[in-house]
């Protein structure tokens, strides 16, 4: 997949799927690097052979790429030598023009597994449409919720909401807004999930109504935050932690109502989850677990239980039921009536998720069933807890790559002594925390800070920072 999410309009880069249509195991990211940074075409032929000869590679296999971009104006050039590359080496391949990243996730799960016991649907972007706005359709019959508008980052996911919105019978009122793909400049500029979750504001475009609910999407449409505004016109964000509790508790409902037993439901969250979060996780009695940033870590341990919900704190998450729990879920026996409409609806919802990978499409509508049937306004949403106040700040620094973390990335153990600086300055402010990680896009280093006001959130962030300079 082309594209550099919600990074601005000039950049520009590749994600690559694994077989699986999930992320690809870290692992492989070795080879790649060292593939890319080959001094010469000899020296690429060289470490493709070696890689050919230590998985045992059988040559006799023509191998199948498929590939998509999202809508910068960098991306058909790099399609185009994409293309050129695949053809000189005899590969087999399938361009899918501008798609959503997690679209692409679909296709390549679906091309793998057709003709298995596990098989997840038609390889093609309308078998898209078709899957997730059919489970949409039937969990809304006979439900009302108003309407939702959707901020599309002036990228890809603007467009392929216009044609989902064809599939979804009405079933929602969705106003679409940000969504130019034509004037390249505007991608992610003051508009988007990043934009919004960042800023902790209202895109300049939106001019919000009180209690209204609005979603904000990224570049490629692989995630999604919401907000509102009060009665005050006060901005309320409700971000991926705010999703992952909203579907964990909704999903655990349905297991229990249903009269599934013995399932485990985990939801997994990265240093950048609010810890008022946490504590609601754990008051509803799920487990929870923390890993390092990186949508590649929260899935992979996503994957222990049953049901496992990840989301990060900017949007980017999904829900992944295990073989054996579909399994169970679909040969399940209702023992009533209650039970049996319970059940029907945990089948839609486990086909209206794509788990390959965070999808903003597939959670948007997931969002809005699990709002339709609590018949609840963004601000009841919004009451389950209260976020600790918090401040996420960039610091510029000479060399990103001295700083080595812990603890998912919660304690930093080099440069050394600058941990036991940190915490000396948490310890000064109430319900506070703090952590300092490198980025892993940019050459600077993020600095995250909780307390329990505003004023001491950023006051901390802001002394935490000076240790860095």
């Amino acid at each position: 997949m082309i594209t550099a999410s919600h990074n601005p309009p000039a950049d520009n880069g590749v994600k690559l799927i694994d077989p699986l249509g999930e992320m690809l195991e870290s692992s492989w990211e070795a080879y790649g690097t060292a593939l890319a940074n080959a001094e010469s075409d000899q020296a690429v032929y060289d470490y493709y052979t070696q890689l050919e000869q230590k998985f045992n590679v059988n040559k006799d296999v023509v191998p199948q790429v498929i590939y998509g971009s999202d809508t910068r104006e960098s991306s058909p050039a790099l399609v185009q030598a994409l293309k050129d590359a695949l053809d000189a080496v005899g590969v087999k391949s399938q361009g899918f023009g501008a798609v959503t990243t997690p679209q692409l996730h679909y296709v390549v799960r679906c091309l793998n597994t057709q003709g298995t016991d596990d098989a997840y649907g038609e390889p093609t972007l309308e078998g898209y449409y078709q899957k997730i706005s059919t489970a949409f359709n039937q969990l809304m019959a006979n439900k009302l919720n108003g309407s939702v508008t959707v901020d599309c980052a002036n990228g890809v996911g603007g467009p392929k909401l216009r044609e989902l919105k064809k599939y979804l019978n009405g079933s929602i009122d969705i106003t679409i807004t940000n969504d130019d793909t034509e004037t390249f400049s505007k991608l992610n500029s003051e508009s988007g999930a990043d934009y919004v979750k960042t800023g902790q504001r209202l895109p300049p475009s939106v001019s919000a109504q009180p209690l209204a609910r609005y979603a904000s999407l990224d570049g490629d449409a692989d995630r999604i935050v919401y907000y509102y505004v009060d009665k005050n016109s006060v901005f309320h964000l409700l971000d991926g932690d705010k999703i992952a509790t909203l579907a964990a508790s909704f999903i655990g409902d349905l297991i229990h109502q249903s009269g599934i037993t013995d399932f485990s439901i985990g939801v997994v969250q990265t240093a950048y989850a609010n810890g008022s979060s946490t504590a609601y996780i754990e008051k509803l009695g799920l487990p929870t677990v923390c890993t390092p940033t990186g949508v590649k870590h929260l899935h992979h341990a996503a994957l222990a239980y049953d049901c496992g919900v990840y989301f990060e704190a900017n949007g980017h998450g999904t829900v992944l039921f295990s073989p054996t729990a579909l399994k169970r879920i679909f040969a399940h026996e209702p023992k009533n009536p209650a039970q049996d409409t319970t059940l029907t609806h945990l089948k839609n919802i486990t086909e209206l998720i794509n788990q390959t990978v965070g999808d903003a499409l597939s959670d948007l509508l997931l969002v809005e069933v699990i709002l339709a049937h609590k018949e609840w306004t963004p601000d009841l949403w919004d009451a389950c807890y209260t976020d600790l106040p918090n401040k996420l700040e960039k610091a510029e620094v000479a060399d990103r790559n001295i700083y080595k973390t812990t603890d998912a990335e919660r304690k930093l153990t080099h440069p050394v002594g600058l941990q036991e600086q940190i915490d000396a300055l948490v310890g000064k402010y109430d319900q506070a925390r703090s952590f300092v990680r490198p980025s892993g896009t940019e050459n600077v280093v993020r600095v995250y800070a909780e307390a329990a006001t505003k004023s001491e959130a950023d006051e901390l962030a802001q002394k935490v920072k000076a240790l860095l300079s």
